[in-house]
């Protein structure tokens, strides 16, 4: 007659252990999301960085059109915006509240191109060469961006980048220990049903395996109620400023469910695999004294 393992694969020491796992999962998943959502922050607030290139009066609207649309061309580009004098004059009458023309009585904005970079090109070294490139067309009157502004915001995306990895590595090290624990404890209860196995022949493959499996599906279920949990948060955040799909973007939240599940599985796998080991090379007469 074959034998038959005797391990229950869903009982109540199953479901505790299920909800310490998604705890712990929820936990890296943050981390994962923030260190994720971070990077996409990051990128958001640069292409918003724009700077003005301010054209000659004696230009006219076709050219500066023509202009327009060759910078679209331009790798470091993404997005450009045309403000003719009218509109310059009209937005600045709208934010002071009084019209400059009528006590100077002339218009004294002049038409300008707005460019927004693509992120890797947000830094003032990259801005600084592509003024010297604008600047060779000599209709250009000047090209006017805020240097200390660009440079305090990539100061502040490095440093938080660097403390997020930080909090990751930091967390990901505590996330395993709390698994650990939480798979060492339910094997632990079951050293001496492993020895008894052990005493009638069974061989160490055989009682592998149920822990293994009851783990591995610890993992998978635990990994799918943190997934679930962390996408009903960001289809909250979403739906409540909907501006933020651009930071919380759908690739974020498959990175972050799949991070969860692969350490969720891998990890409640491999802790019960090195506990299991230990437990088939001890001596009966230690199993008491642990």
């Amino acid at each position: 007659m074959g034998k038959k393992n005797s391990i229950s694969y869903f009982d109540m020491q199953f479901i505790t252990s299920s909800i310490s796992t998604t705890l712990v999962l929820l936990l890296l998943g943050l981390v994962v999301f923030f260190v994720l959502a971070a990077r996409n922050l990051s990128i958001y607030v640069r292409e918003n960085i724009s700077f003005s290139v301010l054209v000659s009066d004696d230009m006219k609207e076709s050219d500066i059109l023509k202009l327009q649309k060759r910078l679209d061309k331009e790798a470091f580009v993404k997005q450009t915006e045309y403000i003719s004098k009218k509109q310059a004059l009209r937005e600045q009458t709208e934010a002071m509240g009084t019209d400059p023309q009528e006590f100077l009585g002339y218009n004294p904005f002049t038409a300008s191109i707005e460019i927004k970079l693509h992120s890797g090109y947000a830094n003032s070294d990259s801005i600084a060469k592509i003024e010297k490139l604008i600047k060779k067309n000599t209709d250009i009157q000047e090209v006017l961006y805020q240097k200390d502004l660009i440079d305090a915001v990539n100061d502040n995306i490095r440093n938080i980048s660097l403390m997020l990895l930080g909090l990751a590595v930091i967390l990901t090290f505590i996330s395993f220990a709390l698994i650990n624990n939480t798979v060492r404890l339910a094997i632990y209860s079951k050293r001496f049903l492993i020895h008894t196995m052990k005493l009638v022949g069974a061989s160490w493959g055989f009682i592998r395996r149920p822990f293994l499996r009851r783990n591995f599906w610890i993992g998978v279920l635990a990994a799918f109620i943190a997934d679930g949990i962390l996408w009903g948060a960001a289809c909250w955040l979403v739906s409540y400023e909907p501006e933020l799909i651009r930071v919380i973007t759908p690739e974020v939240m498959v990175l972050v469910s799949g991070a969860v599940l692969v350490f969720g599985v891998l990890i409640t796998w491999l802790c019960a695999l090195l506990s299991i080991n230990k437990y088939l090379r001890m001596k009966a007469s230690a199993l008491y004294y642990i």
